[in-house]
């Protein structure tokens, strides 16, 4: 059996048992039963990755008392009888809708229990097709780059590629990660992989453009592969790996030019490249799909695309054994045979049969000798990705460990297993063999999606893929409802009205589509008055208007008008009012009516309000033209909810800030520091609330670039308020929220998908509790804590700037305060290494002095420590100020040095402080230069006269020299800490 000589010893009255289990074929009963992983792991073999969002997988496992553990204690379906328990988490994952079809989809049970395998971006999906259930196996932070299932259907490995690449076995039947391979492939993760037959070993291959082959014994705990080789550039991509069923040490891979065999062993793993070319055998080859070795184990075969087979032989028949081989595998191309004009996507083995799938959909039987028993077509199934046999019952009648012919007889010329197909086009089909019926299974978008809304009342979903598909979903029931098939374009967005009678639909043409929400068909004419792609649509409160914004930057609104007794839109009117991308459209409704207010918010950080009163045909008029940021780039806009007696909107910055601006005035009233997960906020919505106990209680969903995430309201700055998971590592491209606020729903763009996500606000306000409260949260973000010594200098500093309001040379009595006045707060900034610009002081003073106005009418002119504390961790910058920015600047103000380093000229510099950005006059240049460079009086003890201009250039030219690169002006002029690797090229460079 080859039982690990680690496990309890309680295992060897459970032997019997588990084989029982995990045989579950022919070749597994001649072969003996699968070996058993360790069941006692280390503790860092089971993942549970909070950063991907992922559900507890390491349950407990029972020991002791002869008690076998959760693994071999599963049986199939165990998965789905389990009853569903709360998640602990704020957003955990509660069903995928699509999948991705560049990889293949393998049945797992079949009959009475239809359970199928498939990877919907970084999450592999068990899904029971007739119960209509998802089990989700979750623990890569990378998207899932390959994936394959053991000879029994028991265990299941998934490995990506990207950063910290993972490969991780799972147990299909508890959906327990038996084995995690940390660092397989750290560079680029992995492109392929595959199990032998008897389910002991692993082999992968890299993603990398210098590929590495690894063999692995994922039973054992070892870190290292088995054995290893690096593979030349010039084989190609090797991109698909497959064992020979008759020999673990042997396996063969493929890329569209070259086929590889190898052989391995103790000693080290060796590879033969038999050379084959349309020479050859005076033919066209074609390019490589997919190698199999024959069951003869003589013989292994190639599919091609010009639909033909190659036939490779051993030039030396291998026999298994751990001894390192004499020379290396040597095969050679013996015969090129043509099966069929169509190009071969698929080639497996099963049973006694070679199956070949093809572009047009389908599936053939061959015998050994290449003659054909049987074919599956259907007239409406694509290109053939991948086929996968039903799971062969425990006793098949007739079967035997080795081939036979009992499949084939005269009464019954062909008889075989039903089988799993997955097409190019992302549909899923099952095959039933005895009645030769095509039943689909899914059919989902086979191109990026964009675009989803949440129906205003009901647990209604639609989903838009740049395919044309346009699919509306019951989420609560997680059932299709209705479809349509857009064929000229794209979608790129979605909208329901606030009613929920109409969909609105804008596509990559710069057409819009207005829909019946329930039968998709279309209410009125198609408009086309954008020139680029439609990147937001947008109902007004009352359905009067829709907005759309497209990538020319022009914002487009129709009018609502009744034709006939029936509602429907016309165009009003245009305007390019944004000279960059625009990342928001926003409906509102005026304070003092009930009128509706549109604002747009675009990178080039204008906050622009329309007229639509004032608005007529073909001219759109504009209310109000704001400059929201001064540096950073606004991201996403939205209504904060009434929480005071002020109304505002929050937006976010690609600094991880989020500001409050008084709706009214455009004024901004308070900064705050945003979450902080790797990537600013792209989206956020306002969650509905149906909490009636307390109506203050709000919270945001966000998406950033990879994860989803909630936030508690208001926003304050606390990073306990807020949490994240990783939900589409390719990128997130747009967010929704269920009417009740029950869920959240990101769709992946490029992946394919659409995440559900079920909200758990009292988890949320858990952690947060768990912060701590006041002002605890913020202490722990001050370098040292409370406790630190970067606190005690901020307090020394608070006093001070007291003693200095008060003047240091009084001989008074001084009055002791907690507070210091407005006008200090930019000194004690400065002093704690944050240096503002003049605008974000006067964003800061502003923000403190009219905290208060509207609710006493007063403003305050004084602030204590404590609400100081609040204002610096809010107004920094969240990552404190780096090379790279200073780097980037002089990159575009710089000019390309003998060196090739990016450089300014000391004039240009000193001139562009003066008359770019926050102009600087040359009094205030000097002595900030006289600070910067540290000088002191002369022995004569006479200052140096910084008033001068004349002084100052002087200054300049002793201290700066002429040509200032990046490091220069961190490290000399401004006296900031480098890098090491900074300071050996400074060297280098002297």
């Amino acid at each position: 059996m080859g039982i690990p000589g680690t496990l309890p010893s309680t295992w060897a009255g459970r032997q019997d048992t588990a084989t029982s289990r995990t045989a579950g074929t022919s070749c597994l009963e001649a072969t003996g039963a699968t070996e058993p992983p360790p069941v006692l792991l280390e503790p860092k073999e089971v993942i549970s990755s909070p950063h991907s969002g992922c559900r507890e997988q390491d349950r407990q496992q029972r020991s002791g008392d002869g008690s076998a553990s959760l693994v071999w204690a599963a049986t199939p379906g165990m998965l789905f009888q389990e009853d569903k328990q709360t998640s602990l988490h704020p957003l955990s994952l509660s069903w995928v809708f699509g999948y991705n079809s560049s990889l293949a989809v393998h049945s797992l049970m079949d009959g009475e229990d239809q359970v199928i395998l498939y990877v919907s971006s970084h999450t592999a999906v068990i899904h029971d097709v007739l119960g209509n259930r998802q089990y989700h196996l979750q623990g890569h932070a990378n998207v899932i780059s390959c994936l394959c299932v053991s000879e029994d259907r028991r265990w299941v490995a998934t490995a990506d590629r990207g950063p910290d690449a993972l490969v991780i076995i799972w147990d299909s039947y508890s959906g327990i990660p038996v084995r995690t391979i940390f660092g397989s492939h750290p560079e680029d993760g992995v492109s392929a992989i595959a199990i032998s037959q008897d389910a002991k070993y692993l082999a992968t291959i890299s993603a990398g453009k210098v590929q590495r082959v690894c063999v692995w014994k994922w039973t054992s705990t070892a870190e290292e592969p088995l054995c290893s080789t690096e593979l030349r550039p010039e084989f190609g991509y090797q991109d698909y790996v497959i064992f020979n069923s008759q020999n673990p040490y042997e396996f063969v891979s493929n890329s569209k030019t070259q086929v590889i065999f190898y052989l391995w062993s103790d000693a080290g793993l060796q590879y033969g490249t038999p050379l084959l070319s349309s020479r050859t055998f005076n033919s066209v080859v074609g390019h490589f799909s997919q190698s199999v070795f024959h069951f003869n184990n003589s013989q292994a075969l190639t599919g091609t695309s010009a639909g033909k087979l190659v036939v490779w032989e051993a030039a030396s028949p291998c026999i298994p054994s751990k001894e390192p081989p004499a020379k290396p595998h040597s095969m050679k191309a013996t015969k090129l045979v043509p099966l069929q004009k169509d190009s071969l996507t698929v080639l497996k083995v099963f049973e006694c049969c070679i199956v070949t799938g093809d572009v047009n959909g389908q599936v053939k039987f061959y015998d050994g000798q290449l003659q054909v028993l049987i074919c599956y077509s259907h007239s409406k199934v694509g290109p053939i990705r991948s086929i996968s046999f039903a799971k062969a019952p425990p006793d098949l009648p007739g079967a035997s460990p080795a081939c036979s012919t009992s499949f084939i007889s005269s009464s019954q010329p062909f008889a075989t297993r039903n089988f799993i197909l997955s097409t190019s086009d992302a549909t899923v089909l099952r095959v039933a063999t005895d009645r030769t019926d095509f039943e689909k299974v899914m059919e989902e978008a086979k191109k990026a999606v964009n675009a989803i809304a949440c129906h205003p009342r009901q647990g209604l979903v639609a989903v838009g893929s740049h395919c044309g598909l346009l699919k509306v979903w019951d989420y609560q029931q997680n059932k299709y409802l209705v479809s349509r098939i857009f064929t000229k374009a794209g979608i790129q967005c979605l909208s329901y009205d606030p009613k929920g009678y109409f969909l609105a639909a804008g596509f990559t043409d710069g057409s819009i589509y207005i829909l019946d929400a329930i039968s998709l068909q279309s209410s009125c004419k198609e408009f086309k008055f954008s020139h680029g792609p439609i990147t937001h649509i947008s109902f007004s409160h009352d359905s009067e208007y829709i907005a759309t914004a497209d990538e020319k930057y022009a914002v487009t609104v129709y009018k609502s008008v009744v034709q006939n007794g029936s509602r429907c839109w016309e165009h009003l009117a245009g305007l390019h009012s944004h000279y960059k991308p625009i990342r928001s459209i926003l409906f509102g409704v005026q304070s003092d009516s009930n009128e509706p207010r549109l604002l747009s918010l675009g990178e080039d950080r204008q906050l622009v309000e329309y007229d639509l009163n004032s608005s007529s045909k073909d001219h759109l008029v504009v209310l109000h033209r704001d400059r929201v940021e001064q540096i950073a780039v606004p991201l996403c806009l939205a209504w904060y909810p009434q929480l005071s007696t002020e109304s505002f909107i929050l937006t976010a910055n690609n600094c991880y800030k989020m500001k409050l601006y008084n709706a009214t005035t455009k004024i901004c009233r308070k900064t705050l520091l945003g979450p902080t997960y790797g990537s600013p906020l792209e989206k956020m919505q306002i969650l509905p609330t149906t909490n009636t106990t307390d109506p203050q209680k709000h919270y945001l969903a966000f998406i950033t670039k990879d994860k989803v995430g909630l936030q508690i309201l208001p926003v304050d700055g606390n990073p306990h308020k807020s949490s994240a998971f990783m939900c589409h590592p390719d990128g997130v491209s747009d967010l929704a929220s269920s009417y009740d606020g029950r869920y959240v729903f990101t769709a992946g763009g490029s992946d394919c998908t659409v995440m559900k996500w079920e909200v758990n606000l009292n988890a949320l306000d858990a952690a947060a509790s768990l912060g701590g409260e006041d002002l605890i949260p913020f202490y722990n973000l001050l370098d040292g804590g409370r406790e630190g010594e970067f606190f005690r200098e901020l307090e020394d500093y608070f006093y001070y700037a007291q003693l200095r309001s008060q003047g240091i040379d009084t001989l008074e009595t001084r009055q002791v305060s907690t507070h210091i006045p407005l006008e200090e707060i930019p000194s004690v900034m400065r002093a704690m290494g944050f240096y503002p610009s003049e605008g974000k002081i006067e964003e800061m003073i502003s923000e403190v002095k009219f905290s208060k106005y509207v609710d006493t009418g007063e403003q305050v002119t004084k602030i204590n420590l404590g609400d100081f504390i609040k204002l610096y961790i809010n107004h920094r910058p969240a990552f404190g100020l780096s090379m790279r920015k200073i780097q980037r600047a002089f990159q575009v103000l710089g000019y390309d040095n003998e060196n090739g380093d990016k450089a300014i000229d000391r004039g240009d510099l000193l001139l562009l402080l003066q008359r770019r950005g926050e102009q600087m006059t040359e009094e205030e240049l000097a002595q900030c230069l006289t600070t910067l460079l540290g000088r002191r009086p002369a022995q004569g003890g006479s200052e140096p006269d910084t008033d001068d201009p004349a002084g100052a250039a002087a200054l300049s030219e002793e201290e700066i020299p002429e040509e200032i690169t990046a490091e220069i002006f961190a490290a000399d002029i401004l006296g900031l800490p480098i890098a090491e690797s900074e300071k050996k090229n400074r060297k280098q460079e002297r």
